[in-house]
This record gives C-alpha cells, structure tokens and sequence, in this order.
C-alpha cells in the first residue's frame, strides 16, 4: 500500500522512456502534416502495391504504433512508401497475377520480410547495411523512381503501360499514344502544376492533400467520370482487424526468396533516413534496434491485411520540420488515420487516378536528381559503375535484381581495393622517434641494409600472396640489397592461418636472397594467432619487436645469415 502513490510517477516515467515525453503542439503539427501526406498517398501506394487502397489504410496506423512501441527514432515515420509498394508489387506479380490472391501475398510477404528482420535485428546482424553501398542505394532509387512515373504516366494519359520492365512499358505507353485521353491528360497536367506551384510557393503547406481535396471537388462537380476519366471508386471503411493472411503453403516458400531482398531494402531505407535525422539533431540510433522495429512493424501490418512498410523521407521530413520532436507524432497520426479509415473513405470515391499519378509523381521526384551522379562521376568513377549498375539493372530486370547487381559489384569493388594494399618504405623522421612514408616524409632518413616496410592496410587471404610479392620486388630493387626486412603490421588485427602461412614462404624466400625477416608492432590478437603458427617457432622470438624502433635497435648490428636457416 505504501508504494500506491508512486504507481503513476512509474507509469509516467515509463510513458516518458517510451515516447520522449509529453505531446508539444509542434508534435501535433507535425501529426497532421504526416496524417495529410499519408492519407492520399495511401490511395495511390496501395495501388502500386496492386491491393485494395483500404489495406492501406489498414496498415498506416498499425505500422505508426508498431514503431513506437520498438523504436527509437524520434522522427522517422513508419508507413508505406513507393519502393516498398513497388517491391511488393513486384515480388507479389512473380508469384500470382492473379488481383483477387494479392492482398494475402503482400501480407504473407510483409511478415516474411518482417520475421527476416526481426531475428536479424535480435541476432545483432544490423551491420550488414554497412555493405548496401550508398551509391548502390542512389542508383537503386533513381531506376525505380523512373519505374514508377512510367507506370504512373499511363494514368495520367488515361491508358494502359502493359507489362513488363522499365523500357517494354515505355515503348506500350508510347505505342498508345494516339489513345491517350485528353481529359485525363489536362487532369494531370492540371494537377502536376498545382503541386509544383504549391511546392514552390507556399513550401509549409500539405500540396498533395490541398490538391486531392480540389480534384475531389472539381472531380464530383464536373462528373469527370462520364468524361472518360478513371476514377478511384467506392473505397470500404477500413478499421483495422487482425487476419490472417490464408495463402497456401507453397506460396508462402515462393515468397521467401524475394522477402529477404525486400528485407534489405526496407530496412536500408528506413534506417538511412532515421540516422540522417540523428545526426542532425544529436541523437544516436541502433542498427540492430531499429532492423527489429521495422521487422515487427511489418509482421504487425501483414496480420493486419496490409502490404509491406518502410520509413518514408517526405513525410519524415515533413513533420520534423513543422514541428514534430517526440514519437507522439506518430500515434497521434496513427489516431488520426483510424478516423479517416472508419468514417471518411466514402469522401474518395471520385478522386481521379491521374490525380493520384501526379502525387505519385511528385513523392519520387526527389530520387530522380543526377546530382549524386555528377558528383560520382567527377570524383570517384568506381562509384560512379556501381550506381549506373544498379540503375540500369533496375529497369532492365526488375528492382530485386537491379540491387543485387549492385551490391554485388560494390563487393566485387571492396575486394579488388583490399587486395591491393600499397607498401610503404619507412625511414626514421628527424629528431622524432617515430618511422613514416619515406614518399610522404622526404627527411626521413633509412639505414643501408635495412629494409623497413609498412602494407597500408589489413593483411587477408585476399591481399597476403600480393603483399610478399610485392615485398619481395622492393628487396630486389634495394640497394645496397638488405640483410634484414623489418615488417610493421601495426595496421592488421588478426592474422589468418592463410596470411601466416605466406608469411612463412616469405621468410624462407628473404633467407634464400641472404636476408632475414623481423616483425614488428603486432596487435593483441594478431599476436595469438601468430604464436599458435609454426611460424613463431621458425622466426624466433628474437624477430618479434613491440616497435620499429626496437627492430631497429635489434637488427642494425645483425649479420647477414651464411647458410638457409629453417
């Protein structure tokens, strides 16, 4: 009884660890900026996702608590987002064409992806967005933006972009370009300038739901569908129920594969949005927290008939800057889209589709800047390949493949520059006890004989056979030639049974030139592994040195050996 009265300072202290405190009235700004831009661009994303746009209404506000009560971010908004929409679309067309199966695949494949990341996150796996590299991502983002306003470019003409990739729908739309309905296309058009204007004059104000509401307006007032415009339809009140998503079993293998791509890049997106938020305003974000936020975020949202989530940048972005500084904006939001859901969705019945492709449109324009390129290919050209694969395998063979391409060469990248590690040649700095780059510190002074080298890098199993060749040739170019090489491998942390062993055959290949092998500044752990080798036994303990300077001390008056030593 005694501790009754401290009861609600614990709820409070608890509510305030989960949400970052109470409500301000620029995280209710901020709510409704998110509830304005989430709510039309539930229409249209659900759309790409090819499912219902009621589901997406069943998801907004089940992804929004989800995140709250799981993730840290105080101004990443969980929700749907083009790539994940088209992700989902896709991967969902490879397994079932069939419309009435879509909405139990994208939920089968939103838990899919969700359970992917949720025990990668509890496995403590979230460094591996470390290998998704940025400009893999850039060039990722851009195809599938060009993938969805071609897709979207067929409503706005009032007509069909057909199947396939990027350039066979290209190549329908503009085949059909004598049906391209003139109605639909000032529609468009009518709605693509406002957003723009609106953009550009009044930045605070939430241009797609001023725009959705005129043409909603202007849509029933002027009856736009007899005029030969498609329109969104009767949209069903969404409340969200807990279902199941009832596909078979077969089907649930078959999505396996494309849930862990999809995985990885709703998990990229989101992340990179929440640390770039972090940085800016001092906060810190934890890979594998946030990999389990957003995995139970989806898992909550496919047993809620919804298809797959992602952190969205504009309306992230959007909030933060009206206002929004705690997670309550999220479920403030998340209120407020339950109540569109229930009693609004009859208000969208005559929204025209070119409408929602503009919106579409306009949300993905940003990834469409050749900035990022530009700036690759002044400065860093690997980069620059890296990005181009990625986006042009995007709209040659779908998004999943595109970015796999992509991770791929970036990989393929950071194992040729790993296995070229330079060598440098160190000399001692005057009047300094320390050794440096004999090509950086022109002073530093060597001593004849003596062969002090450095490899610029971790020695691996990728780069030790290059690292002893390239030694070996620095020895033979040497002169006068060197009784003793001195190895600094301050710069590797472990070394491999692979890396010891070429170490061995360059001992052997010094001795046979005359000359003798010393290490020096072996790290910790490097050190265990080297004294479990032979090769501690066949050096001696009398070649190993804490430093350059050691090595030295210990090999200037060596003499060169007189006969192979094994």
């Amino acid at each position: 009884m005694a501790d009754r009265p401290h009861a609600p300072a614990r709820t409070r202290s608890v509510a305030r660890a989960v949400l970052g405190g109470g409500a301000s009235r620029g995280d209710v700004l901020g709510a409704l900026t998110a509830w304005a831009l989430i709510v039309p661009e539930c229409v249209a994303y659900a759309q790409i996702a090819g499912v219902p746009p009621q589901n997406a209404f069943y998801a907004a506000p089940v992804a929004l608590v989800a995140y709250v009560l799981l993730g840290r971010s105080r101004f990443l908004i969980i929700g749907a987002t083009s790539a994940a929409a088209v992700l989902s679309g896709a991967t969902v067309a490879d397994v079932s064409s069939d419309p009435k199966q879509a909405v139990g695949l994208s939920a089968a494949l939103a838990v899919l992806a969700g359970a992917v990341l949720l025990v990668a996150g509890l496995a403590r796996l979230g460094f591996v967005t470390n290998f998704l590299a940025e400009p893999a991502l850039n060039g990722f983002l851009f195809g599938m933006a060009l993938t969805i306003v071609v897709r979207q470019a067929a409503k706005i003409a009032g007509t069909s972009s057909g199947d396939g990739q990027f350039f066979p729908r290209l190549w329908t739309l503009l085949r059909h370009l004598p049906h391209w309905s003139l109605t639909s296309l000032a529609v468009g058009a009518a709605a693509l300038a406002a957003l723009l204007a609106i953009e550009r004059y009044a930045p605070k104000a939430p241009a797609s739901l001023v725009v959705l509401v005129v043409a909603l307006v202007v849509s029933a007032g002027l009856d736009l569908k007899q005029h030969g415009v498609e329109v969104v339809g009767k949209i069903p009140s969404a409340v969200p129920v807990p279902h199941l998503p009832g596909i078979p079993a077969a089907d649930w293998g078959r999505l396996a594969g494309g849930a862990c791509g999809v995985a990885l890049v709703v998990f990229a997106e989101a992340f990179s949005i929440a640390s770039r938020f972090a940085r800016e305003h001092g906060d810190e974000v934890d890979a594998d927290r946030e990999m389990a936020a957003v995995g139970a975020s989806n898992i909550a949202v496919g047993l809620f008939r919804g298809f797959t989530v992602s952190g969205s940048a504009s309306r992230s972005a959007a909030a933060e800057a009206a206002g929004a500084r705690t997670r309550l904006t999220s479920l403030i939001a998340a209120g407020l889209i339950l109540l569109t859901g229930a009693f609004l969705t009859p208000l969208f019945t005559d929204l025209p589709e070119p409408v929602l492709g503009a919106i579409v449109i306009i949300a993905v324009r940003g990834f469409l800047s050749t900035a990022e390129l530009r700036r690759y290919a002044k400065a860093d050209h690997a980069s620059l390949w890296v990005a181009l694969t990625a986006l042009f395998g995007v709209l040659l063979f779908d998004l999943l493949p595109g970015l796999l391409l992509a991770v791929a060469l970036s990989l393929l990248l950071f194992i040729a520059a790993a296995s070229t590690t330079r060598l440098s040649v160190l000399g001692k700095i005057p009047g300094s006890p320390l050794y440096g780059d004999t090509d950086r510190n022109p002073g530093a002074t060597t001593v004849p004989g003596v062969l002090v080298v450095r490899p610029d890098g971790a020695l691996f199993f990728g780069n030790a056979n290059r690292t002893r060749l390239g030694l070996l040739a620095l020895t033979a170019a040497a002169h006068p030639p060197p009784h003793t090489v001195v190895l600094d491998l301050s710069a590797t942390y472990h070394l491999g049974v692979p890396v010891l062993d070429t170490l061995d055959e360059l001992r052997e290949a010094l001795h046979h030139r005359g000359a003798t092998l010393h290490l020096a500044r072996l790290r910790a752990a490097a050190r265990r592994d080297f004294d479990r080798h032979p090769l501690a036994t066949r050096l001696g303990r009398d070649r190993v040195h804490r430093s350059v300077e050691d090595a030295m001390t210990a090999t200037t008056a060596a003499e060169p050996p007189s006969s192979p030593w094994k």
